[in-house]
């Protein structure tokens, strides 16, 4: 039965930013979303805007799970302050015409984290929360996204003592994350959390303040917010309630299985481009054989020997 891991990270800013968001596939991982910033034109001239999205429900419709005073505060003013901050610290930098999983990537600097990750990555993280729920929501997955809990924490109930786990443990603020760990041992940005396990796989992880599986590569499916703004004013100090709530009654496991879904589409795209670069390579180190065409070093162009 997999592990809980948990990452280290530096500590961020008390407010971070956010862009827009868009499908479930720009949900997933840093160096293979395209997204844009948003622009707009201020006094003549172009400055990058990344906007505060708001959840995909009515303030009021997790209720009486999660309050709609709940999320007047934690997406009201938490989230909008991390996007305003974030907007500040981008305009007229290098950074503000990336999009937001290429600011995480850059920012987070190997974990030498620049000023913009924190509020960054906590755009981003909200978002992917806000989207990891709904009315009504709960139960149990089906299809491929159960059959790879059951064969990878023994059940749909090892996944929920996992995932509950990683985000009681998690101490201060941070995170708990499913994600699907792809093939790479070693990645260009960070140092990877799971490099011992098999690959292809889901797995539980929890990080600290804004860190998110981004950073590592690996393909978020979905994500609990244990930062205490995100349950006081419903649970104070309760956070497992919160917590089992969540799990029982908000999980959106729709929203995971297409994330799933969208990774796999990703993770074979690449693996074809990679397929026929490697082709193109091998094709260019094959040495021609008597009677092929050559070129000549005083020919002005290709000849056969056998002519």
């Amino acid at each position: 039965m997999a592990s809980v891991t948990t990452i280290a990270s530096h500590p961020t800013s008390a407010f971070i930013s956010t862009p827009e968001f868009s499908r479930l596939s720009q949900s997933l991982h840093s160096s293979q979303r395209q997204r844009r910033c948003s622009r707009k034109s201020v006094c003549g001239t172009i400055s990058a805007s990344i906007d505060l999205k708001p959840p995909p429900y009515a303030l009021n419709a997790l209720e009486p799970h999660m309050s709609k005073e709940t999320l007047e505060y934690h997406w009201g003013k938490h989230h909008r302050g991390y996007v305003n901050n974030l907007n500040k610290q981008i305009e007229g930098t290098e950074l503000d015409e990336m999009s937001l999983e290429s600011i995480i990537s850059a920012s987070y600097n190997k974990g030498d984290i620049l000023p913009a990750f924190n509020n960054a990555a906590q755009v981003w993280n909200h978002e992917f929360f806000w989207e990891s729920m709904k009315p009504g929501g709960g139960g149990k997955p089906s299809g491929e996204l159960l059959e790879l809990i059951n064969r990878d924490f023994g059940s749909f109930e090892g996944l929920i003592h996992e995932f509950k786990l990683a985000a009681t443990t998690q101490f201060g603020s941070g995170w708990a994350w499913l994600a699907y760990k792809e093939h790479k041992l070693d990645i260009p940005n960070a140092r990877n959390p799971r490099p011992s396990e098999e690959d292809r796989k889901l797995v539980v992880v929890k990080s600290p303040n804004a860190t998110n599986p981004l950073v590592w590569e690996y393909h978020p499916l979905l994500t609990l917010d244990v930062w205490e703004h995100a349950y006081y004013l419903d649970y104070e100090n309760r956070r497992t309630d919160y917590i089992s709530t969540f799990l029982n009654k908000l999980v959106s496991w729709e929203t995971v299985s297409s994330r799933l879904e969208a990774a796999k589409v990703l993770i074979a795209d690449r693996e074809r481009e990679m397929a026929e670069i490697d082709a193109i390579d091998e094709m260019d180190t094959i040495e021609p054989e008597d009677g092929d065409m050559y070129f000549g070093s005083d020919a002005d162009e290709f000849v056969d020997d056998d002519e």
